[in-house]
């Protein structure tokens, strides 16, 4: 259930202005845990309803015309960190895998997007330094997701676990008639 509500969630962070907010999305820490909690029949789930408001970020929000085979590598990343969290969480989950998945999810989506960006869009020249110019300008949108994707992670990973070592404290204590 956890894993479909932060799915909302990423879906909201997405479409609802928050320009105060540093550009924050729930987006890959979502997809993250997603992979780590959920069976794999269920992830056409996501892909789905995040691949939906693609076309309405793109048209009503950005003001671009919307074409689908632009999204195609956006699409694959979205199950590509979902097969990471499943990688990386699913059997077991510590502070090294969660850091690890915090750091190669957004870093992932980093590489793969804007490199879609500057293949198929037009807005860069077919060029290295076209290439280089559109890396520079999503460096802000990287930081954001990097440092969005550390505070879902946190959130989802670490408040569960500190909730059950207090209480393993607390039996523990009990246990020994303290």
């Amino acid at each position: 259930m956890v894993a479909y509500l932060l799915l909302l969630v990423a879906v909201l962070s997405r479409v609802i202005p928050h320009a105060g907010w540093w550009n924050f999305t729930a987006v890959t820490g979502g997809l993250l845990f997603f992979g780590a909690r959920r069976p794999w029949r269920e992830m056409f789930i996501p892909v789905a309803v995040l691949a939906a408001t693609d076309p309405y970020l793109t048209i009503f929000v950005y003001h671009y015309s919307f074409r689908w085979q632009s999204y195609v590598i956006t699409w694959i990343w979205y199950v590509a960190a979902m097969g990471l969290g499943s990688i990386l969480l699913r059997q077991k989950t510590t502070i090294s895998r969660g850091i690890a998945a915090t750091l190669l999810g957004p870093t992932g989506f980093f590489v793969v997007s804007n490199y879609g960006v500057w293949a198929a869009s037009g807005m860069y020249p077919h060029t290295f330094a076209g290439l280089e110019a559109c890396y520079v300008a999503a460096i802000p949108f990287y930081r954001n997701d990097l440092v969005s994707t550390a505070i879902v992670l946190g959130l989802v990973l670490g408040v569960p676990a500190l909730v059950r070592r207090t209480n393993l404290s607390r039996t523990q204590e009990a246990l020994a008639g303290k």
